[in-house]
């Protein structure tokens, strides 16, 4: 009886993991191995780029919105191309629409409490800026910076026919606290190396909701309107199903704030994953469907619907570990070894270093941390969840 429980038990945990190992494996391997030099990083298609929208959508933001919109002027203009700098205010109830004027940009302001979220702010503003004309628009959240040559290197690939590009996307604030560094860490595996890995397989590298540019082509024939809490992954899965790819710019980096204190953390956890979670319980069958009748270029969006967070995904790998006498307590040894190196690789992917690699020992309690938050995380799922400007300290 014991044996079969046991058996049962880790059965249930490797279909658990199983989807997310692989998904790991894919595209850490393809990160890592060297790029084919004859492979084209991008289409080779030329299309007209005379105009884009730096577009950065704000809600409450007084506080960064001058900052960023500074940080997207200082960054040199592409050439042949006219970039303004558009802040669409959602909603505001302070003084962000004046503060983004005083700093250089357009403002369209937005007043519609019955359509309040981020992808309402995004399908409106994207509509506007179509109607006169755009050949493409840049998201850029307004807690960010955008850094160097940004503008350029998107352009560039636009340019060349794609239909849509993401940079790289990392904290800006690091060092502010342990929790700061470790969302980082995060980022350098989920912003920097699976996309890294996805464009070497010749796949859609996804869209991370800040630091994402789309075509006008594109926004024509895919519009944007996906208004969950996790607007950008909910649009990136319609785009990939009409047949759309998204390009990963490695020389191209936007960095946002990331919340330090435990009750914004928190917030933005429970958002971020309960979001994830509806669009799996949404989207995932009929992604199935659609791979099993053929459409393969659907399967790694939905192993990585499947991948379980990390926190997630590695508690049950130990679950499966601590099983007497189970033989996938070697699965799970391999796969646990598959998280350090996917971690660690990372790091080096992403432009960390010592202090990145001393933050892990901190791991465990971050992890903790993540599983604490698990009811949040369910209720979010549930529900609709309004845009709120996330506590940053």
């Amino acid at each position: 009886m014991i044996h079969g429980v046991v058996a049962l038990a880790a059965a249930a945990l490797v279909l658990l993991t199983l989807p997310g190992t692989v998904e790991l494996a894919l595209l850490t391997s393809a990160a890592l191995w060297p790029a084919h030099k004859g492979r084209p990083g991008a289409p080779i298609e030329r299309r007209t780029l005379d105009r884009l929208a730096v577009v950065i959508p704000a809600h409450d933001e007084a506080a960064s919105i001058g900052h960023c919109v500074r940080s997207v002027a200082a960054c040199a203009a592409p050439p042949t191309t006219s970039a303004q700098i558009v802040v669409i205010a959602d909603n505001c109830g302070d003084d962000t629409a004046n503060l983004a004027r005083a700093a250089g940009a357009r403002v369209i302001e937005r007043v519609d409490p019955a359509r309040r979220g981020k992808g309402f702010a995004l399908e409106y503003a994207f509509a506007r800026l179509l109607d006169e004309g755009c050949d493409a628009v840049l998201v850029i959240d307004a807690d960010s910076v955008l850094e160097g040559d940004a503008l350029t290197a998107v352009a560039d690939v636009l340019r060349k026919g794609a239909d849509g590009v993401q940079m790289r996307y990392l904290a800006l604030n690091p060092e502010a606290a342990i929790r700061a560094r470790l969302m980082n860490v995060a980022l350098m595996g989920f912003n920097v190396l699976r996309p890294r890995g996805r464009e070497r397989l010749g796949l859609s590298v996804g869209i991370f909701g800040n630091g994402f540019a789309l075509s006008r082509a594109t926004l024509l024939t895919t519009p944007y309107d996906a208004h969950s809490v996790v607007e950008d992954l909910e649009y990136h899965l319609r785009l990939v199903r009409a047949g759309g790819r998204v390009h990963f710019i490695e020389n191209a980096t936007v960095r946002g704030l990331m919340p330090t204190g435990g009750m914004g953390a928190r917030t933005q956890r429970a958002r971020w994953e309960g979001g994830r979670l509806s669009l799996l319980v949404n989207y995932a069958p009929a992604l199935a469907r659609e791979v099993v009748h053929g459409n393969w270029l659907l399967l790694e969006p939905l192993l990585d619907l499947l991948l379980l967070p990390l926190a997630f995904y590695v508690t049950f790998l130990l679950a499966v570990l601590a099983l007497p006498g189970s033989p996938a307590r070697l699965y799970a040894l391999g796969a646990l070894a598959l998280v350090m190196l996917h971690v660690c690789a990372g790091i080096v992917v992403g432009g960390g270093g010592r202090r990145e690699f001393a933050a892990l020992a901190a791991a465990p309690f971050y992890v903790a941390w993540k599983l604490a938050v698990t009811p949040a995380i369910v209720r979010a799922a549930g529900r609709i969840t309004p845009w709120i400007r996330t506590a940053r300290e």
